[in-house]
């Protein structure tokens, strides 16, 4: 609501200067002088960076590349589903994926730009466009990209939501809002500044209705001087949908590029 009042406002600065002599209008305010003179706009920025900080700062936002080694367990209708799976992950800002499944790492998933394959023992097949669809569109309300590419770009407005509870400890709320109207909102430890929780709406193409996608961050550990959380739980509509931890992880071990190519040797057949 209160970023529909200030684009209203807005409107009606701009609607006062089409309609007024330039000499008469000096003292008007621009949309983005109402949005930083708003004092909760100056305290989610001071709670942003406090939070970068605790990341690990500078270490945290020049982070290149990541392998992780860990254990996945997928839920359904928030109850656990099978007895988990190992995974590989190796990671590289800001586009390219890799996860290798099984204990004979034979399931892979790539994601490299817009494009994503799955290898089996079948072969390599480009991946199933919703599914694909569904990657992309979380890889854009991921935490790296929110701090690193949203809070950069000029037209991104922070509001400060306030204070609440959430997973049991006492945190701040703030959303950013982009210039493309998506907005994310991150619930912050008031101790350890750390994110407690990342949270978004979507709209489900079948149904229409909006849905909550959220991941709530636990367990943290230093590694190589960037906080990293060892247990992460995704949620979707406040249900469990995958939980993992992480066992292990290596920052900046210059990853190649190689590591995130391939190419489609088959197609499925319809069902």
């Amino acid at each position: 609501m209160r970023f529909r009042v200030l684009i209203v406002a807005g409107m009606l600065v701009v609607s006062a200067v089409g309609q007024n002599p330039p000499a008469q209008n000096q003292g008007k305010k621009s949309v983005q002088q109402i949005i930083s003179e708003d004092p909760g706009v100056g305290k989610a920025r001071r709670l942003l960076d406090q939070m970068i900080q605790a990341l690990g700062g500078q270490a945290y936002m020049n982070l290149q590349d990541m392998e992780q080694q860990g254990r996945s367990y997928n839920f359904y209708h928030g109850n656990p589903s099978g007895h988990g799976s190992v995974f590989w992950r190796f990671w590289k800002w800001p586009d390219k994926d890799r996860y290798e499944l099984t204990k004979q790492r034979d399931v892979i998933y790539i994601y490299n730009g817009d494009q994503g394959w799955e290898i089996t023992y079948k072969g390599t097949r480009a991946e199933d466009p919703d599914e694909l669809k569904e990657y992309l569109r979380a890889r854009n309300y991921t935490l790296e990209n929110v701090l690193r590419r949203w809070l950069k770009q000029p037209d991104t407005a922070l509001f400060y939501e306030g204070t609440g509870i959430t997973q049991d400890k006492q945190v701040d709320k703030i959303t950013l809002i982009n210039g493309k109207d998506k907005a994310v909102t991150l619930a912050i430890d008031q101790l350890t500044h750390l994110p407690v929780k990342k949270s978004y709406f979507v709209r489900d193409p079948q149904s229409r209705e909006r849905d909550e996608e959220a991941e709530v961050y636990d367990n943290w550990r230093p590694e190589q001087g960037i906080n990293t959380p060892h247990t992460i739980v995704l949620m979707h509509n406040g249900d469990i949908t995958r939980q993992r931890f992480i066992q292990s992880v290596i920052y900046n071990q210059g990853i190649p590029d190689s590591k995130f190519t391939a190419t489609a040797t088959y197609v499925p057949k319809k069902r």
